[in-house]
């Protein structure tokens, strides 16, 4: 599991605790309704809640990482015209305000991606 998947399934775990206090408050308040109807309204409000922050966890491109992609650009390793790739940002890495953005062919790509692996970024 990559470090990105691991910050999404620790922001998941928070989250799943966070919903308990919020649940029993609604079970509190709803117990004399009986357990069946405080249960499931609890379960609704809950989904009215946390789908919103389970949708962020899981779709955010804030914990992804960004690549762009031009289709004709001259690769800055080896100089050949292609589709050129490169990556703006990742946890420990942004490019968002390069001047001279340097875009690579695929080949060149996949050894640079390699390269930052190596020096512990995850993309």
């Amino acid at each position: 599991m990559g470090k990105v998947n691991l910050k999404r399934y620790g922001l998941y775990l928070v989250r799943w605790q966070l919903s308990t206090p919020i649940l029993a408050v609604v079970l509190y308040w709803l117990a004399d309704t009986g357990e069946f109807i405080a249960t499931t309204v609890a379960n609704l409000i809950g989904g009215l809640i946390f789908f919103w922050v389970d949708r962020f966890i899981f779709t955010s491109r804030l914990l992804s990482v960004q690549w762009e992609v031009r289709d004709a650009v001259l690769c800055v390793d080896c100089g050949k015209e292609a589709r050129g790739y490169r990556i703006v940002r990742a946890e420990g890495y942004d490019r968002t305000r390069d001047k001279k953005p340097e875009f690579r062919c695929e080949e060149c790509s996949k050894r640079k991606t390699e390269e930052l692996r190596k020096k512990g970024i995850e993309v």
